[in-house]
């Protein structure tokens, strides 16, 4: 056994893990398949947005000014998981529609391989299935060899907790993250 700070959350350690077997699959021994996770783990992207900024206020992450103004704006955050796998917000983005959008272009920038990425990429959604659907299409277009793969999950108990409704959540393998 092996304990390694995965640097990683909900769906994104699921797909470290997924990534995990495969190695281990190929005849990696154990401590093969744990090296080739710390070397890879800052390769394995979060990146996610909230349209609902209610559970950040309860949560103390944003004043009631912030939520208010935040609401109006219909500002949808876009973060990250940081180098040290904590909450990074990136952007401030207006409306969900541009969120779905530069989540997308977000990958791109980030993907490894570019549009010729073949690895795994996963979606996490806490009850708005139809802005996870969205965003998939999006990069199905762009990204031909994951047509059909990316899988979508919904977010689980503990992270919709703190996200609250209205998340979407994307995790795949690029380039090194950077704070």
């Amino acid at each position: 056994m092996r304990v390694i700070d995965s640097l990683a959350a909900s769906s994104g350690f699921g797909l470290l893990l997924e990534y995990a077997a495969d190695v281990r699959d190929s005849g990696a021994s154990l401590d093969e398949t744990a090296a080739w996770i710390e070397e890879h783990k800052l390769n394995l992207h979060h990146w996610f947005f909230s349209t609902d900024l209610s559970s950040y206020l309860r949560g103390g992450r944003i004043s009631a000014a912030s939520a208010i103004i935040g609401t109006a704006l219909k500002i949808c955050p876009l973060m990250t998981v940081d180098c040290d796998g904590k909450l990074s917000p990136r952007e401030k983005i207006r409306t969900k529609k541009r969120a779905i959008s530069e989540m997308a272009k977000t990958m791109m920038a980030h993907v490894q391989d570019g549009a010729d990425y073949s690895g795994k990429c996963i979606m996490s959604h806490s009850a708005c299935r139809e802005d996870a659907e969205a965003v998939a299409a999006l990069i199905e277009e762009q990204v031909p060899q994951l047509k059909g793969k990316i899988e979508i999950n919904d977010i689980g108990t503990l992270i919709g907790s703190h996200t609250g409704p209205g998340t979407v959540a994307l995790f795949f393998m690029g380039d090194k993250r950077v704070d």
